[in-house]
C-alpha cells in the first residue's frame, strides 16, 4: 500500500461544482472553473501526495446522455453479475466512444478501479432525470460517496439526501468554496468508510496534510522575519562629487527608497501566496483601498495597539511618558506602499522631532560626499510591516483553491493578536521591534519563533 495512491473519480451532471471540489481537495488553483456548462471536456487527474502517501482526484466531464447509455448497458446485462462487465464493454466499444464521448471519459476511471464521488447541487430540486446516471454509477460496482454542494443555498439538501441514500453508501454536504481545512480533512477521513483497507493509508494522508499546514505556518514566520529585517535596515545612498550634488540627488534617492520598499513587500506577499499554492490569485497591492479616516486619532486604537499594550511597550522600552504616542498608529491599518507619502507629510505635525527617516549628506574621508535616505526610524514601523503581512496571511491561509475572486484584504486588529501571546513573548516581540528601529542587530531565530506564535 505504500506506493499505491487512492483514486477518486469526481462525477455528476454538468455545472454542479465538480471542478471546484477537485480544486479545493487537491489544493490546485490551476483547475478551470466556470459557471458555463461543459467547462471540463477531458478527464484530468490531480493529487495531493508525497513519497509516503497521497490520493488522486479525477475531474471528469458531466453526464450528457445518461438515459441512452443506461439503455445500452441494459441491453448487454440482464442480471446483476454482468453489470460491471457491461460498463467495461461500454468504455472499450469504439462506437460508444464516438456516440457518448463524455460518458466514456467519466466511466473509464471507474473501470480502472477509481472510487466514486458523485456531486449534486443542493440549491436545485431533485429530479428523476438524475436517476439514470446514478444507476449507471451503481452498475460500475465501485465504492461510492455522494457530495451535496450547496452552490447558492441549502434549500433542497434534505430532498437530495433522501434520494441519494438509496444509491450511495455515504452522503455528505460539502461546499468547496467555504469548507475550512478541518472540514476538508473530515471528508478525506470519511473516505475510509468506503473501503476499510484504505484506513491506514488515508490516516497517513491526513497526518501529512496537518504536518504540511504546520510547515506552511513556519515558512510564513520566516518570510515575515526576513521582510521586517530587510525593511527596517534598508537605506538608499549615492556618492557624489560635492555637497550641492548631494542635496540635488536627495529626491531621487527618496523615490528609489520607496520603490525598493514597495517591491520588497510585494515579493514577500508573492512568497506567501506560493507557500499556500495560490498561483492564480489576483493580488494588486498598490490598488487596495485604505480604511476611511486612517489618520483620525479616534480610529487609531481600533487599528493599532490598545492602551494596555502601549503601557507595556513603554515600560519595556523605558520610554518617557510622551514618547508612547508614537506607537498609537502601530500595526494593522497601514498600507505601507500606498501611504508612504502621507506618512511623511503627517509626521512633522504629529511626531514632532521624531523623524520617520534618517537623511544625511556627509563628507567622505577620501574626498567627495555621500547622500543617503533611510533607514526608517519611527518606532511604529516594525508593527506596520508585521500587521500588513498578517492581514494577507489571514486571507490566504483560509482561502480555498476553488475561489477565484480577486483577493480583498480585510483589516483586523494587530493588538488582539499580540494580546494572545504569552507575556514573555510579547516582551520579546516589543524588544525586537525596538532593536530594529534602532538598527541594532537582532537574533533572527528568536524573532522568527516569536512571530510564529502570531500565525
Amino acid at each position: 500500500m505504500n506506493n499505491e495512491r487512492v483514486r477518486f473519480a469526481v462525477v455528476g451532471h454538468p455545472n454542479k461544482g465538480k471542478s471546484s471540489i477537485v480544486s479545493t481537495l487537491s489544493q490546485d488553483d490551476s483547475i478551470g472553473i466556470s459557471t458555463r456548462s461543459g467547462t471540463t471536456t477531458e478527464a484530468e487527474e490531480y493529487g495531493v501526495e508525497d513519497e509516503r502517501s497521497g490520493y488522486r482526484l479525477i475531474d471528469t466531464p458531466g453526464f450528457q446522455r445518461p438515459h441512452k447509455v443506461l439503455q445500452w448497458l441494459q441491453s448487454r446485462a440482464t442480471t446483476a453479475e454482468l453489470r460491471s462487465k457491461a460498463v467495461a464493454e461500454f468504455v472499450a466499444d469504439e462506437d460508444c466512444q464516438k456516440r457518448f464521448p463524455d460518458e466514456v471519459k467519466l466511466l473509464k476511471p471507474l473501470v480502472e478501479g477509481a472510487a466514486i464521488l458523485y456531486v449534486v447541487d443542493g440549491s436545485r430540486p431533485y429530479g428523476s432525470e438524475y436517476e439514470a446516471e446514478m444507476e449507471i454509477l451503481r452498475w460500475s460496482g465501485q465504492p461510492s460517496m455522494a457530495l451535496i454542494n450547496p452552490i447558492e443555498s441549502d434549500e433542497h439538501v434534505e430532498g437530495w439526501k433522501n434520494a441519494l441514500e438509496q444509491y450511495f453508501k455515504l452522503v455528505r454536504i460539502f461546499n468547496p468554496m467555504a469548507a475550512d481545512f478541518d472540514k476538508q480533512l473530515e471528508l478525506i477521513e470519511a473516505f475510509t468508510h468506503l473501503k476499510p483497507q484504505w484506513s491506514e493509508h488515508l490516516k497517513r494522508v491526513t497526518e501529512n496534510l496537518r504536518q504540511r499546514r504546520e510547515t506552511q505556518k513556519h515558512n510564513c514566520s520566516v518570510i515575515l522575519t526576513r521582510l521586517v529585517d530587510d525593511l527596517c535596515f534598508y537605506q538608499q545612498s549615492q556618492k557624489v562629487l560635492d555637497e550641492t550634488q548631494a542635496t540635488i540627488i536627495q529626491p531621487v534617492l527618496e523615490k528609489q527608497y520607496f520603490s525598493w520598499m514597495i517591491k520588497r513587500e510585494k515579493e514577500a506577499f508573492q512568497e506567501l501566496l506560493a507557500n499556500y499554492q495560490h498561483f492564480q490569485t489576483n493580488l494588486e497591492v498598490a490598488e487596495l483601498s485604505l480604511p476611511p479616516d486612517l489618520f483620525d486619532c479616534e480610529q487609531w486604537y481600533m487599528w493599532g495597539l490598545s492602551k494596555t499594550q502601549l503601557a507595556v511597550v513603554t515600560t519595556i522600552a523605558g520610554a518617557a511618558a510622551g514618547a508612547s504616542a508614537d506607537l498609537l498608529v502601530a500595526g494593522s491599518s497601514f498600507m505601507m506602499g500606498a501611504v508612504a507619502g502621507s506618512i511623511l507629510g503627517f509626521s512633522s505635525a504629529w511626531f514632532g522631532a521624531d523623524k520617520l527617516l534618517t537623511t544625511k549628506v556627509k563628507g567622505l574621508p577620501l574626498g567627495g560626499y555621500e547622500a543617503s535616505y533611510g533607514p526608517m526610524k519611527n518606532k511604529n514601523f516594525p508593527y506596520v510591516v508585521i500587521g500588513r503581512f498578517l492581514h494577507l496571511y489571514q486571507q490566504i491561509s483560509e482561502r480555498n483553491h476553488a475561489v477565484r475572486e480577486s483577493l480583498d484584504i480585510q483589516n483586523s486588529e494587530l493588538q488582539n493578536q499580540i494580546s494572545s501571546l504569552e507575556k514573555n513573548s510579547q516582551k520579546e516581540l516589543h524588544s525586537a521591534c525596538g532593536q530594529l528601529v534602532r538598527q541594532n542587530k537582532i537574533d533572527f531565530d528568536k524573532l522568527q519563533k516569536t512571530l510564529l506564535l502570531l500565525f
